[in-house]
């Protein structure tokens, strides 16, 4: 298995988000120590344009796949980044079947998760083509209806939360691609994914400067991980 953490440096709404300050630790940390701790690839890659990224990486223990800066674009794609990768990797003569990427927005994904998903490349149906995160949501949904006022996304929902049908949103913390797959679709999904739900804090995303307050908030309250869905 080849773990790659894309990490680019042109952040608009955090500079440098990747390796912002969580914590007293760089963002990027808690990726790169996840996916060490959780001793399911040989070695851990992280892509990137940016130097200074790419040295904090180096001092975390992993190595870095320096990537074109029209890889590193606000629109460029995280399958362009994840074949660029590949291809680079297999220059090399380092080939897998499968690819995880880790993107070090997630920092309180635990590496038992990461155990846990990896764990399911051995027994995933040939059918199956990527295994990403999700996390559960039983909000109500309402949407602009053709006229202009408000509706319900599923008017036939029940009132009270706890009896709805949950939702599962895909959350970016882990996805599992089959590399034939990712290379004849062009898409990290694949054309058959398998969603595994995992928790709110598991998924939590940074984007925005309150993600990393919430993150450090959980941090400092002594959260170290869970693999349970909630």
């Amino acid at each position: 298995m080849i773990i790659v953490v894309p990490a680019r440096g042109g952040s608009k709404r955090i500079p440098l988000k990747n390796i912002a300050d969580l914590a007293g630790k760089p963002l990027l940390a808690y990726t790169v120590k996840a996916a060490i701790d959780a001793a399911v690839a040989a070695n851990i890659y992280v892509s990137t344009e940016d130097e200074r990224i790419a040295e904090v990486a180096r001092e975390l223990g992993a190595k870095v796949i320096v990537r074109p800066a029209a890889f590193a674009s606000d629109s460029a794609s995280t399958e362009s980044v994840l074949l660029h990768a590949l291809d680079e990797l297999q220059a090399s003569d380092e080939a897998d079947e499968w690819v995880m990427t880790l993107p070090p927005t997630s920092p309180l994904r635990s590496a038992q998760t990461i155990r846990r998903f990896a764990s399911l490349a051995e027994s995933a149906l040939p059918t199956v083509d990527c295994v990403m995160s999700v996390t559960e949501n039983r909000s109500d949904f309402w949407r602009f209806m053709p006229d202009g006022s408000f509706g319900r996304l599923f008017p036939d929902q029940p009132r009270r939360q706890q009896d709805r049908a949950p939702l599962f949103e895909e959350n970016s913390a882990i996805y599992l691609t089959r590399v034939s797959a990712l290379r004849r679709s062009g898409s990290i999904l694949g054309q058959h994914a398998q969603c595994v739900p995992i928790s709110r804090e598991e998924g939590l995303d940074i984007n925005t400067v309150e993600d990393l307050r919430l993150a450090a908030a959980l941090l400092q309250a002594g959260y170290s991980g869970t693999d349970s869905p909630v």
